[in-house]
């Protein structure tokens, strides 16, 4: 008679790390920067969305302003400065992670983020070693895999 083992498959997180080459900070300085440019032009299109939208409200109401306009030209403005802090504090972060890529060593280990993957366990397998898994990655060649696979 024949005993088989049962097995299951099951996803787990795959971290990847990436070793700090003179590219890879070249690389991630360009990728941040390009998101500081944007949300610097989304900065200027919602200036101009907002003093549009004010436009068209005192365009199309009698002058002096009623207390009704008043209140709709306060509510663009109050949504228009909402919408700026936010970006701002984005451009803020963005900023901070540029100067920290900037001070970063060479040859120092970053988290790049994770993945998901498959791998299979049966009775008597260590759980807890099969989750620890990571990839390696010099200039986003797979350098080495840490762990149980």
């Amino acid at each position: 008679m024949e005993v088989s083992q049962a097995q299951l498959l099951l996803k787990r997180p795959v971290n990847i790390k990436a070793i700090v080459t003179p590219r890879w900070k070249e690389e991630a300085q360009q990728q941040l920067q390009l998101g500081i440019n944007q949300i610097d032009s989304q900065l200027q299109q919602l200036e101009i969305q907002g003093s549009r939208a004010i436009a068209e409200i005192q365009k199309q109401n009698l002058q002096p302003p009623s207390p009704q306009v008043m209140q709709q030209i306060d509510n663009v403005q109050i949504q228009v400065n909402q919408k700026k802090s936010e970006l701002l504090e984005q451009k803020n972060q963005q900023l901070q992670q540029l100067q920290q890529v900037q001070t970063i060593e060479l040859d120092q280990e970053v988290n790049q983020g994770q993945l998901e993957g498959f791998f299979k366990i049966a009775k008597g397998d260590n759980l807890v070693q099969k989750l620890q898994v990571e990839i390696l990655l010099r200039d986003g060649i797979v350098e080495e895999i840490r762990g149980d696979i």
